[in-house]
């Protein structure tokens, strides 16, 4: 039998706490501009930011736009990224998704969540990021941090991303949820650990039930 989700009235008042400890959180890829946004989180999937970012800082130099990348070619592509996992398909998806920008929007990253996922190699986590990172829209990201800590913290009980999404945003107004994917990837990453929580630094103590917690 499951935990019940917690209350409406405890996640707030959790999120309103993540709100006071980091009131202005900050998407930990390095990007440029809409379009390198888009790319860093293309290449994130299933990657660290930090060996994206070290990828980014030197493709950012020659490739920040749709053109540009189109004109470096796949190949020189996948030298800058070859230690990213599965960077093979990821260069495949970079040079279609900037080829259709091209053609298709003038070289435009598009402000619309479905047109953009319309886009090689762009989910719905992935536009969700750049309407919220750029175009600064109440959209939630749900990667693995924030699948991880919805659960530990009986947020939600989905068992798919836009479940998870869903259950949020049912409970959450959207001034929380512009920052809600940052919130829970950095307390995620930095406080909430998978294999090891650092619960003496933990901002909402008080309200983890987790068996593990210590």
């Amino acid at each position: 039998m499951s935990k019940a989700l917690r209350s409406k009235k405890e996640i707030l008042e959790i999120m309103q706490i993540f709100a006071r400890e980091n009131p202005n959180p900050q998407c930990e890829l390095n990007f440029i501009n809409p379009y390198t946004l888009l790319v860093a989180v293309v290449l994130s999937a299933q990657s660290t930011d930090k060996g994206v970012n070290k990828a980014t800082e030197a493709l950012f130099k020659v490739a920040d736009s749709p053109q540009k990348m189109l004109a470096l070619g796949e190949e020189k592509l996948k030298g800058y990224i070859k230690n990213i996992g599965l960077f093979n398909n990821k260069a495949k998806n970079i040079m279609t998704l900037s080829r259709q920008l091209v053609q298709d929007f003038n070289g435009i990253v598009p402000a619309d969540r479905d047109t953009l996922t319309n886009l090689a190699g762009v989910g719905r986590k992935t536009a969700n990021v750049v309407m919220n990172v750029w175009y600064h829209q109440p959209t939630l990201a749900v990667d693995t941090h924030v699948m991880r800590i919805a659960h530990r913290l009986d947020f939600s009980h989905g068992k798919t991303p836009l479940e998870i999404e869903n259950d949020l945003l049912s409970v959450l107004p959207p001034e929380l949820v512009i920052n809600t994917n940052h919130w829970l990837v950095l307390f995620g990453r930095y406080i909430c650990k998978a294999q090891k929580p650092l619960c003496d630094h933990c901002p909402i103590y008080d309200y983890c039930h987790s068996a593990d917690k210590h």
